[in-house]
Protein backbone atom coordinates (compact mmCIF):
# COMPACT_ATOMS: atom_id res chain seq x y z
CA UNK A 1 0.00 0.00 0.00
CA UNK A 2 1.43 3.81 -0.70
CA UNK A 3 1.87 5.76 1.98
CA UNK A 4 3.86 8.79 3.80
CA UNK A 5 7.02 6.62 2.41
CA UNK A 6 6.53 5.32 -0.15
CA UNK A 7 9.22 6.55 -3.19
CA UNK A 8 7.77 8.49 -5.98
CA UNK A 9 8.75 9.93 -9.22
CA UNK A 10 7.12 13.66 -10.10
CA UNK A 11 8.28 13.69 -13.77
CA UNK A 12 11.83 14.38 -13.78
CA UNK A 13 12.28 14.47 -10.05
CA UNK A 14 12.67 11.44 -7.69
CA UNK A 15 11.42 11.08 -4.58
CA UNK A 16 12.41 9.11 -1.70
CA UNK A 17 9.30 9.47 0.36
CA UNK A 18 6.50 11.46 -0.52
CA UNK A 19 6.65 14.46 2.46
CA UNK A 20 6.95 17.93 0.70
CA UNK A 21 8.17 20.81 2.34
CA UNK A 22 6.05 23.28 1.50
CA UNK A 23 7.32 26.91 0.56
CA UNK A 24 7.72 29.12 3.65
CA UNK A 25 8.81 32.33 4.03
CA UNK A 26 11.21 33.33 6.53
CA UNK A 27 13.57 36.43 5.55
CA UNK A 28 16.96 35.43 6.30
CA UNK A 29 18.52 37.06 3.19
CA UNK A 30 21.49 38.72 3.01
CA UNK A 31 22.24 41.99 1.41
CA UNK A 32 21.19 42.20 -2.04
CA UNK A 33 18.77 39.51 -1.13
CA UNK A 34 21.33 36.73 -1.32
CA UNK A 35 20.94 33.70 0.46
CA UNK A 36 23.53 33.35 3.09
CA UNK A 37 25.57 29.78 4.62
CA UNK A 38 22.75 30.28 7.51
CA UNK A 39 19.88 29.75 4.75
CA UNK A 40 22.01 26.79 3.28
CA UNK A 41 21.70 25.53 6.85
CA UNK A 42 18.44 25.85 6.72
CA UNK A 43 17.47 23.83 4.38
CA UNK A 44 20.15 21.39 4.78
CA UNK A 45 18.93 20.45 7.92
CA UNK A 46 15.16 19.35 6.02
CA UNK A 47 16.87 17.15 3.38
CA UNK A 48 15.08 14.45 4.63
CA UNK A 49 11.89 15.60 3.22
CA UNK A 50 11.38 13.88 -0.50
CA UNK A 51 11.07 17.45 -2.00
CA UNK A 52 11.49 21.09 -0.73
CA UNK A 53 10.19 23.79 -2.07
CA UNK A 54 11.98 26.89 -1.41
CA UNK A 55 10.47 29.93 -0.07
CA UNK A 56 9.34 32.17 -2.73
CA UNK A 57 11.71 33.49 -4.47
CA UNK A 58 11.42 37.36 -6.97
CA UNK A 59 12.31 36.84 -10.11
CA UNK A 60 12.84 40.58 -10.77
CA UNK A 61 13.52 43.69 -8.90
CA UNK A 62 9.64 45.05 -8.94
CA UNK A 63 9.00 41.58 -7.90
CA UNK A 64 10.07 42.12 -4.31
CA UNK A 65 7.04 42.78 -1.60
CA UNK A 66 9.17 42.17 1.78
CA UNK A 67 12.29 43.00 3.35
CA UNK A 68 14.82 40.28 3.32
CA UNK A 69 13.56 37.83 0.75
CA UNK A 70 16.24 35.99 -1.40
CA UNK A 71 16.12 36.75 -4.80
CA UNK A 72 16.78 35.04 -8.08
CA UNK A 73 17.97 37.69 -10.79
CA UNK A 74 21.62 38.29 -9.94
CA UNK A 75 24.60 36.47 -10.21
CA UNK A 76 25.31 36.87 -6.32
CA UNK A 77 21.58 34.84 -5.88
CA UNK A 78 22.45 32.68 -8.11
CA UNK A 79 25.63 31.77 -6.29
CA UNK A 80 24.22 31.77 -2.64
CA UNK A 81 21.51 29.64 -3.95
CA UNK A 82 23.65 27.26 -5.05
CA UNK A 83 25.36 26.94 -1.67
CA UNK A 84 21.88 26.04 -0.82
CA UNK A 85 21.83 22.52 -3.51
CA UNK A 86 24.75 21.88 -2.77
CA UNK A 87 24.04 21.14 1.03
CA UNK A 88 20.55 19.74 0.17
CA UNK A 89 21.78 17.60 -2.56
CA UNK A 90 25.12 16.73 -0.30
CA UNK A 91 22.87 15.34 2.29
CA UNK A 92 20.92 13.33 -0.38
CA UNK A 93 17.67 15.79 -0.55
CA UNK A 94 15.85 17.11 -3.84
CA UNK A 95 14.91 21.08 -4.09
CA UNK A 96 13.11 23.15 -6.23
CA UNK A 97 12.75 26.78 -6.43
CA UNK A 98 9.48 28.83 -6.41
CA UNK A 99 9.21 31.35 -8.73
CA UNK A 100 7.51 34.60 -7.36
CA UNK A 101 6.51 37.72 -8.21
CA UNK A 102 3.90 39.47 -5.71
CA UNK A 103 2.07 42.27 -8.13
CA UNK A 104 0.33 44.61 -6.15
CA UNK A 105 1.45 43.08 -3.33
CA UNK A 106 4.61 45.77 -2.58
CA UNK A 107 4.88 49.12 -1.64
CA UNK A 108 7.04 51.85 -3.32
CA UNK A 109 9.22 51.59 -0.88
CA UNK A 110 10.09 48.49 -2.18
CA UNK A 111 10.20 49.11 -5.57
CA UNK A 112 13.07 50.39 -7.34
CA UNK A 113 13.30 54.07 -7.86
CA UNK A 114 10.07 54.11 -5.14
CA UNK A 115 7.96 53.12 -8.61
CA UNK A 116 4.14 51.61 -7.81
CA UNK A 117 3.68 48.15 -7.93
CA UNK A 118 2.31 46.48 -10.80
CA UNK A 119 -0.78 44.72 -10.94
CA UNK A 120 -3.54 43.31 -14.07
CA UNK A 121 -5.35 46.15 -13.04
CA UNK A 122 -5.15 49.25 -10.72
CA UNK A 123 -7.19 48.05 -7.68
CA UNK A 124 -5.54 48.44 -4.43
CA UNK A 125 -5.33 45.77 -1.76
CA UNK A 126 -7.04 46.46 1.38
CA UNK A 127 -4.53 45.97 4.57
CA UNK A 128 -1.09 46.83 5.31
CA UNK A 129 2.92 45.27 4.31
CA UNK A 130 6.39 45.33 6.31
CA UNK A 131 8.50 47.68 4.24
CA UNK A 132 11.12 47.03 6.63
CA UNK A 133 10.33 51.20 8.02
CA UNK A 134 7.02 49.80 9.80
CA UNK A 135 3.96 48.81 8.64
CA UNK A 136 2.42 51.10 5.45
CA UNK A 137 -0.83 50.91 3.25
CA UNK A 138 -1.08 49.12 0.40
CA UNK A 139 -0.91 51.30 -2.98
CA UNK A 140 -2.80 52.00 -5.72
CA UNK A 141 -0.70 49.83 -8.47
CA UNK A 142 -0.32 50.51 -12.05
CA UNK A 143 -2.07 48.38 -14.50
CA UNK A 144 0.79 46.33 -16.35
CA UNK A 145 -0.19 47.67 -20.21
CA UNK A 146 -0.40 44.42 -22.53
CA UNK A 147 2.90 45.42 -24.37
CA UNK A 148 4.76 44.80 -20.75
CA UNK A 149 3.31 41.27 -20.86
CA UNK A 150 5.97 39.23 -23.11
CA UNK A 151 9.07 41.01 -21.54
CA UNK A 152 7.18 39.62 -18.43
CA UNK A 153 6.64 36.15 -19.59
CA UNK A 154 10.63 36.07 -20.50
CA UNK A 155 11.27 37.50 -17.08
CA UNK A 156 10.27 34.06 -15.92
CA UNK A 157 12.21 31.92 -18.31
CA UNK A 158 15.08 34.21 -17.24
CA UNK A 159 14.74 33.38 -13.97
CA UNK A 160 14.26 29.99 -14.67
CA UNK A 161 17.55 29.60 -16.28
CA UNK A 162 18.98 30.71 -13.40
CA UNK A 163 17.74 28.19 -11.59
CA UNK A 164 19.11 25.71 -13.36
CA UNK A 165 22.64 27.54 -13.30
CA UNK A 166 22.00 26.96 -9.80
CA UNK A 167 21.57 23.74 -9.58
CA UNK A 168 17.84 23.09 -8.45
CA UNK A 169 15.90 19.73 -9.42
CA UNK A 170 13.20 22.17 -11.00
CA UNK A 171 11.06 25.30 -10.45
CA UNK A 172 7.40 25.58 -8.92
CA UNK A 173 5.59 28.49 -10.68
CA UNK A 174 3.47 30.55 -7.80
CA UNK A 175 0.37 31.21 -9.05
CA UNK A 176 -1.40 31.44 -5.59
CA UNK A 177 -2.03 33.64 -2.37
CA UNK A 178 -3.20 36.53 -4.47
CA UNK A 179 0.53 37.10 -5.75
CA UNK A 180 0.49 38.60 -9.47
CA UNK A 181 -0.69 35.22 -11.19
CA UNK A 182 -3.17 35.00 -9.13
CA UNK A 183 -4.07 38.81 -9.32
CA UNK A 184 -4.63 37.44 -13.41
CA UNK A 185 -6.41 34.58 -12.46
CA UNK A 186 -9.21 36.24 -10.20
CA UNK A 187 -12.09 38.15 -11.04
CA UNK A 188 -11.81 40.32 -8.10
CA UNK A 189 -8.35 41.91 -9.42
CA UNK A 190 -8.71 41.27 -13.18
CA UNK A 191 -10.73 43.64 -14.50
CA UNK A 192 -9.18 43.76 -17.73
CA UNK A 193 -10.75 44.08 -21.15
CA UNK A 194 -8.05 43.02 -23.45
CA UNK A 195 -7.09 39.68 -24.25
CA UNK A 196 -6.07 39.08 -20.41
CA UNK A 197 -9.04 39.96 -18.83
CA UNK A 198 -12.84 38.79 -18.45
CA UNK A 199 -13.44 35.29 -19.20
CA UNK A 200 -11.41 32.34 -17.51
CA UNK A 201 -9.53 31.79 -20.36
CA UNK A 202 -8.36 35.49 -21.22
CA UNK A 203 -7.42 35.49 -17.36
CA UNK A 204 -5.71 32.16 -17.09
CA UNK A 205 -3.44 33.52 -20.24
CA UNK A 206 -1.02 34.60 -18.45
CA UNK A 207 -0.40 31.73 -16.28
CA UNK A 208 -0.54 29.54 -19.31
CA UNK A 209 2.40 31.58 -21.20
CA UNK A 210 4.45 31.85 -17.64
CA UNK A 211 4.39 27.76 -17.87
CA UNK A 212 4.94 27.15 -21.31
CA UNK A 213 7.83 29.81 -20.98
CA UNK A 214 9.70 28.07 -18.11
CA UNK A 215 8.67 24.44 -19.50
CA UNK A 216 10.70 25.83 -22.60
CA UNK A 217 13.95 26.73 -20.19
CA UNK A 218 13.87 23.76 -17.56
CA UNK A 219 11.38 21.21 -19.40
CA UNK A 220 8.24 20.00 -17.99
CA UNK A 221 9.31 17.62 -16.48
CA UNK A 222 10.85 19.64 -13.95
CA UNK A 223 8.08 22.32 -13.67
CA UNK A 224 5.16 22.49 -10.50
CA UNK A 225 2.98 24.91 -10.28
CA UNK A 226 1.59 26.14 -6.82
CA UNK A 227 -2.55 27.42 -7.10
CA UNK A 228 -5.13 28.62 -3.98
CA UNK A 229 -8.27 28.11 -5.21
CA UNK A 230 -10.46 29.84 -2.41
CA UNK A 231 -7.75 31.66 0.25
CA UNK A 232 -8.66 35.50 0.60
CA UNK A 233 -4.97 36.00 1.53
CA UNK A 234 -3.94 39.76 0.38
CA UNK A 235 -7.42 40.49 -0.24
CA UNK A 236 -8.50 38.18 -3.00
CA UNK A 237 -11.09 36.40 -4.32
CA UNK A 238 -13.31 34.65 -7.38
CA UNK A 239 -16.65 35.29 -8.55
CA UNK A 240 -17.01 31.49 -9.72
CA UNK A 241 -13.36 29.81 -8.10
CA UNK A 242 -14.43 26.15 -9.36
CA UNK A 243 -15.11 27.09 -12.93
CA UNK A 244 -12.04 29.04 -13.05
CA UNK A 245 -9.62 26.49 -11.22
CA UNK A 246 -11.65 23.36 -12.99
CA UNK A 247 -10.65 25.46 -16.55
CA UNK A 248 -7.08 26.24 -15.33
CA UNK A 249 -6.00 22.44 -13.94
CA UNK A 250 -7.66 21.21 -17.12
CA UNK A 251 -5.33 23.60 -18.97
CA UNK A 252 -2.26 21.88 -17.28
CA UNK A 253 -2.65 17.88 -18.91
CA UNK A 254 -0.96 18.45 -21.96
CA UNK A 255 1.55 20.36 -20.58
CA UNK A 256 2.67 16.99 -18.61
CA UNK A 257 4.25 19.05 -15.61
CA UNK A 258 6.04 17.62 -12.45
CA UNK A 259 3.30 17.95 -10.09
CA UNK A 260 0.51 20.60 -9.49
CA UNK A 261 0.57 21.82 -5.50
CA UNK A 262 -2.75 22.76 -4.45
CA UNK A 263 -2.92 25.15 -1.14
CA UNK A 264 -6.26 23.84 0.17
CA UNK A 265 -8.79 26.16 2.51
CA UNK A 266 -7.97 29.94 3.62
CA UNK A 267 -4.89 29.62 5.03
CA UNK A 268 -5.00 29.15 8.62
CA UNK A 269 -8.62 28.52 9.60
CA UNK A 270 -9.39 25.32 10.13
CA UNK A 271 -11.19 23.06 7.58
CA UNK A 272 -14.86 23.63 9.24
CA UNK A 273 -14.71 27.21 8.46
CA UNK A 274 -12.77 26.46 4.66
CA UNK A 275 -15.23 27.96 1.46
CA UNK A 276 -16.55 25.12 -0.03
CA UNK A 277 -14.72 23.46 -2.81
CA UNK A 278 -14.45 20.40 -5.08
CA UNK A 279 -11.05 19.41 -4.42
CA UNK A 280 -11.96 16.13 -5.25
CA UNK A 281 -12.61 16.95 -9.12
CA UNK A 282 -9.44 18.67 -9.22
CA UNK A 283 -7.84 15.34 -8.84
CA UNK A 284 -9.78 13.53 -11.02
CA UNK A 285 -9.18 16.36 -13.93
CA UNK A 286 -5.35 16.56 -13.57
CA UNK A 287 -3.80 13.51 -15.10
CA UNK A 288 -0.24 14.49 -12.98
CA UNK A 289 1.49 14.19 -9.67
CA UNK A 290 -0.53 15.90 -6.80
CA UNK A 291 0.60 17.37 -3.61
CA UNK A 292 -1.85 18.44 -1.29
CA UNK A 293 -1.40 21.58 1.59
CA UNK A 294 -2.88 22.91 4.40
CA UNK A 295 -3.64 21.43 8.12
CA UNK A 296 -2.08 17.97 7.83
CA UNK A 297 -0.73 15.58 10.16
CA UNK A 298 0.09 12.66 10.07
CA UNK A 299 -2.69 10.63 10.29
CA UNK A 300 -4.38 12.36 7.75
CA UNK A 301 -1.70 12.52 5.61
CA UNK A 302 -1.21 8.98 5.63
CA UNK A 303 -5.25 8.59 4.68
CA UNK A 304 -5.07 10.75 2.05
CA UNK A 305 -2.14 8.88 0.43
CA UNK A 306 -3.92 5.98 0.90
CA UNK A 307 -6.88 6.90 -0.41
CA UNK A 308 -4.99 8.07 -3.64
CA UNK A 309 -6.37 11.62 -2.96
CA UNK A 310 -2.82 13.22 -3.25
CA UNK A 311 0.44 11.65 -4.48
CA UNK A 312 2.48 13.68 -1.70
CA UNK A 313 1.62 15.87 0.89
CA UNK A 314 3.19 19.01 1.88
CA UNK A 315 4.17 20.19 5.76
CA UNK A 316 4.37 23.76 6.68
CA UNK A 317 5.14 24.48 10.54
CA UNK A 318 6.13 21.24 10.85
CA UNK A 319 8.41 20.87 9.09
CA UNK A 320 9.93 24.47 9.99
CA UNK A 321 10.13 23.31 13.52
CA UNK A 322 11.02 19.77 13.24
CA UNK A 323 13.88 19.69 10.27
CA UNK A 324 13.87 15.50 11.00
CA UNK A 325 10.00 15.43 10.58
CA UNK A 326 10.17 12.04 8.04
CA UNK A 327 12.26 10.39 11.25
CA UNK A 328 10.11 11.81 13.91
CA UNK A 329 6.44 10.38 11.54
CA UNK A 330 8.66 6.89 11.12
CA UNK A 331 9.12 7.00 15.09
CA UNK A 332 5.64 8.53 16.59
CA UNK A 333 7.76 10.83 18.01
CA UNK A 334 6.70 13.91 19.56
CA UNK A 335 6.77 17.50 17.43
CA UNK A 336 8.91 20.47 18.43
CA UNK A 337 5.96 23.61 18.10
CA UNK A 338 7.50 26.21 15.90
CA UNK A 339 8.50 29.78 17.59
CA UNK A 340 6.05 32.08 15.85
CA UNK A 341 7.49 35.01 17.21
CA UNK A 342 10.98 34.06 15.41
CA UNK A 343 9.24 33.15 12.13
CA UNK A 344 10.20 36.53 10.05
CA UNK A 345 13.21 37.70 12.38
CA UNK A 346 15.74 36.17 14.94
CA UNK A 347 18.35 34.89 12.09
CA UNK A 348 19.13 31.62 13.53
CA UNK A 349 16.39 31.52 16.59
CA UNK A 350 13.38 29.56 15.57
CA UNK A 351 15.42 29.24 12.30
CA UNK A 352 18.44 26.43 12.59
CA UNK A 353 18.04 25.89 16.46
CA UNK A 354 15.05 23.56 16.78
CA UNK A 355 16.44 20.40 18.72
CA UNK A 356 16.91 17.10 16.29
CA UNK A 357 15.65 13.85 17.95
CA UNK A 358 18.60 11.81 19.72
CA UNK A 359 20.48 9.36 18.03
Amino acid sequence: MTDLFTPARFGGIELANRIVMSSLTRNRAGEGNVPTPLVAEYYRQRASAGLILTEASPICLEAHGYPRTPGIHSEAQIAGWRRVTEAVHGAGGKIALQLWHVGRISHPDLQPGGQLPVAPSAIRAAGQTFTGQGMKDFVTPRALDIAELPALVETYARATKNALEAGFDGVEVHAGNGYLLDQFLRSSTNQRTDAYGGSKEKRARLLLEVLDAVAGAIGNERVGLRLSPVTTFNDIRDDTPQDTFDYVVAQLNPRRLAFLDILQGTGGAPREQWEPFDYDRLRDLFEGSLILNNGYDFASAQVAIGAGKADAIAFGRMLLANPDLVERFRQGAPLNQPDYDKLYSGEEKGYTDYPKLAP
